[in-house]
């Protein structure tokens, strides 16, 4: 009966670190993840930028084009 109960004892400590080592595992992919989404994150925000500049530079251009359009017109 004792040697039972040590069994046991030994499995459930066995069972006990695997699932603290696991936590910890996931705790570091968790980390990972997170920094891996920040990085994502800036990257969206830096392209955003630069489509919004290079669509505000057409229409700048845009307009730029139409206003000669039209001064080529009145002369």
């Amino acid at each position: 009966m004792k040697e039972q109960l040590e069994q046991r004892l030994q499995k459930l400590r066995n069972e006990l670190a695997s699932g603290q080592k696991m936590i910890v595992d996931l705790k570091a992919k968790q980390k990972n993840l997170h920094q891996t989404l920040l990085r994502i994150q800036g990257a969206i925000q830096v392209l955003e930028e630069e489509l919004a500049k290079i669509e505000e530079d057409d229409f700048v251009e845009t307009l730029d084009f139409s206003k000669n359009q039209v001064e080529s017109l009145k002369i």
